[in-house]
């Protein structure tokens, strides 16, 4: 039996609230849904945009190969309202998932990108768990009107996910009796970030303690109980933030008031790829000891000027900039160049230090906010570049040589690479080729020279780094780092094939 039109209108609205907001948070997204409303029908598959295509080999083993789907789920009869903490996950690369079973529903899973910068999928699985719940209630209800408002619940989602998820990890790591209101400090951290002090952004870390706690943290200097700024004046905390800014210490609060400083631990995201420290992460380096100074369940967040991190008990959970919370991890992503050199005759360890070469002067033009392109060569000899060469070509390889490449990197022009080698053989290179029609024209000079370079030179490999963040891996005249176009989402969505139809294709 097809759904009827309430079925098919709370389905668009639910599937498109829930894009909409992961858009918003983790950037282009796409969703897809699979579903039964009756334990005796069959299973249907809503998927528009070919999340899924790519899998359908553990999707049939899983669904239709064997029951493995229903094991630990109770009949739908015994259900109360809603129940998500029975249904097994589907494990498929790339992808978050999550399931659930309720009265009106007998089985939804519901599925999105698992990006490759995500800071953790704990918030997108709580996103995903509003709309379980949400397609639920609208099944149920009759009112067409209430759909409006799941639709905006889903898409303004983003602090209520991250609070749940806050919320879970910590009642799972202290219990449930818990006093830190999570959804003050979350307001409280937006609203400092977007204070500006002397016409400087916020830069230092503010520790939330559970105030059980607090007699666990070594404080350097500790306020009075009548001199201790609201956590809510976010214009006090800005400025008492500036005793903490460019330092190893930490301004703690116990959610309502700021106590004092403390010395504070490393949050892992100061680490770049490769477990190196990068710019001023270095000079903060602490032995391990001082890991357990922040006690159990401490909230953290990281004020890096426009933009921060928040970190739970030292893991990250998402970041903030522009008002917002956002799941990027904010390191470049260079899994395109990791893929591509797989295809280049290099053995592993050649490959492991090219790749850790690379994504270090990568993360040294993020971090301090210039652009840069870097020629990666696999020739042998390397190909003739118009540039400064140097006298011995550099090993990338300790402190200051990778810092002198870096430094290097911010004269007009690029560093030329040798691929088998790890080495830098000339900078300030100028890369030219004739016009095609692969252009991009929204692209600055430094992106379309390296599409017509690479298109000259299908064998290269560019990297090109924009002072504004974006990096690109570029190779025979493409971008291949760039997001691939998928089919837009009807303005209404079809009956869904069942799962059977869907795997035929």
């Amino acid at each position: 039996m097809l759904p009827d039109r309430h079925h098919m209108l709370c389905l668009h609205t639910v599937f498109e609230g829930l894009r909409l907001g992961l858009c918003e948070f983790s950037g282009p997204s796409r969703a897809a849904l699979i579903y039964a409303c009756e334990p005796n029908e069959p299973l249907r598959v809503v998927d528009p945009q070919g999340l899924l295509r790519g899998h359908e080999p553990r999707i049939r083993e899983y669904f239709l190969d064997s029951a493995e789907w229903q094991e630990g789920l109770p009949p739908p009869e015994l259900v109360s309202f809603f129940d998500q903490y029975h249904a097994r996950r589907l494990g498929l690369a790339g992808i978050v998932s999550l399931g659930g079973r309720s009265r009106s529903v007998a089985y939804q899973m519901w599925f999105t990108e698992h990006h490759p910068d995500l800071c953790s999928p704990g918030p997108t699985r709580r996103w995903l768990e509003l709309a379980l719940r949400q397609f639920t209630i609208s099944l149920r209800s009759p009112d067409i009107m209430s759909l409006d408002a799941a639709s905006n619940t889903l898409q303004e989602m983003a602090p209520h996910a991250v609070h749940d998820f806050i919320m879970d990890e910590r009642a799972r790591a202290m219990g449930p009796d818990t006093r830190l209101r999570v959804f003050c400090i979350l307001s409280a951290i937006i609203q400092i970030s977007k204070t500006p002090e002397e016409g400087a952004w916020a830069r230092g870390r503010l520790a939330f303690v559970e105030p059980s706690r607090l007699s666990r943290v070594h404080f350097l200097a500790r306020l009075p109980k009548s001199e201790r700024p609201r956590l809510d004046h976010g214009k006090h905390v800005r400025k008492m933030l500036q005793s903490v800014e460019r330092s190893q210490r930490i301004l703690v609060s116990d959610g309502e008031h700021i106590l004092g400083m403390a010395q504070g631990c490393l949050p892992q995201t100061c680490l770049a790829q490769g477990g190196k420290l990068v710019g001023a992460a270095q000079q903060l380096v602490q032995p391990a000891a001082d890991q357990g100074e922040l006690p159990l369940g401490t909230l953290c967040a990281r004020f890096n000027g426009r933009h921060g991190m928040l970190s739970l008990d030292g893991s990250p959970v998402c970041s903030f900039s522009d008002g917002a919370f956002h799941s990027t991890n904010r390191r470049p992503n260079l899994v395109t160049l990791e893929e591509a050199l797989l295809e280049w005759p290099l053995d592993d360890a050649q490959r492991t230090a090219l790749f850790t070469s690379v994504s270090r002067l990568v993360a040294a033009a993020g971090e301090q906010k210039y652009g840069c392109a870097l020629i990666i060569d696999p020739y042998t000899p390397l190909l003739a570049l118009s540039g400064h060469g140097l006298e011995t070509p550099m090993p990338l390889v300790g402190e200051e040589r990778l810092a002198l490449a870096a430094g290097l990197a911010r004269v007009d022009g690029a560093l030329h690479l040798s691929a088998a080698r790890n080495q830098l053989c000339s900078f300030a290179c100028l890369m030219d080729g004739p016009s095609f029609p692969g252009e991009d024209r929204a692209r600055g000079a430094r992106y379309n020279s390296a599409l017509r370079f690479t298109h000259s030179h299908p064998e290269l490999i560019v990297v090109v780094v924009s002072c504004d963040r974006p990096v690109s891996v570029v190779q025979k005249g493409m971008d291949l780092s760039k997001p691939p176009v998928w089919p837009p989402v009807p303005s209404m969505l079809r009956p869904p094939p069942t799962l059977e139809e869907w795997l035929e294709g």
